[in-house]
């Protein structure tokens, strides 16, 4: 069981870490957040393990 928990631990780990780049990019630059979007949306699956 903890082999399986691992992965998802670390895809929460990105997706906090993509929604803090996206909340940047929107704030700094708003006509570049779509880049980490991506990152965000793919993440967020794999934690919902939707994916």
């Amino acid at each position: 069981m903890s082999s399986t928990a691992e992965p998802i631990k670390t895809y929460w780990l990105y997706t906090i870490i993509s929604l803090i780049a996206t909340l940047a990019f929107l704030y700094f630059k708003p006509e570049w957040f779509w880049v980490a979007l991506p990152f965000l949306c793919t993440y967020f699956v794999k934690a919902m393990r939707w994916m």
